[in-house]
């Protein structure tokens, strides 16, 4: 389930729904005791390849290439030239970039509809979420005192 908390925007006066995140962060080595028990990999085995993983993909980026992980999306790194630019295309130069940042973008999967004809995923959202107000939480369990 994902969980949900009402906000009052000021800039318009109205009120929408913002996911929010609960508890720490899923760690490398939850992730990798989870893939061990749904595969024949040791848990160690797992997490050596998941901890190996940012360094290949930085490498590889670093060439200029993106990364494509199967059922994940791709990544890429992307320059930051915030407030630098210039005039013309003689004046461009490395010393513009003042930052990078890593670009992902889900994978796109494709199911086909009756009447919609073909419909377009993000491979990571295609799963049932449940939402639910965290507020609605809070209050039964106020209420149970």
């Amino acid at each position: 389930m994902a969980f949900y908390k009402k906000i009052l925007y000021a800039i318009n006066k109205k009120w929408y729904p913002r996911s929010i995140l609960v508890g720490s962060p899923v760690s490398t080595e939850q992730v990798a005791r989870r893939l061990a028990s749904e595969s024949t990999v040791s848990p160690a085995d797992v997490l050596a390849v998941l901890e190996g993983l940012s360094g290949v993909m930085g490498d590889y980026m670093a060439q200029g290439r993106s990364v494509k992980l199967n059922g994940i999306g791709t990544f890429s790194f992307v320059a930051n030239t915030h407030g630098n630019g210039v005039d013309t295309p003689e004046e461009v130069s490395v010393s513009q970039i003042n930052g990078v940042k890593v670009r992902f973008r889900p994978e796109m999967t494709y199911r086909r509809t009756g009447t919609l004809g073909r419909v377009a995923n993000r491979a990571l959202t295609d799963v049932d979420i449940e939402w639910i107000d965290i507020d609605s939480i809070a209050d039964s369990s106020t209420e149970n005192l």
